[in-house]
């Protein structure tokens, strides 16, 4: 479980750091960039939801 945590850590750092940083001047890209980057996110923690019910049926 630690190494989907530490990838859960380094994608959620990833959006702040995009956010702050590396912003598109185009408020509809930057716009689409931020829902795909929250899309992977929110499917990221279904996986890991998903992982840890599969662990704790066996």
């Amino acid at each position: 479980m630690k190494p989907q945590l530490i990838i859960f850590g380094v994608l959620v750092a990833g959006y702040i750091s995009y956010n702050l940083f590396f912003r598109i001047a185009d408020e509809r890209t930057n716009t689409v960039v931020n829902i795909l980057f929250a899309s992977v996110i929110f499917a990221y923690i279904a996986f890991m939801a998903f992982s840890l019910l599969k662990k704790m049926k066996k």
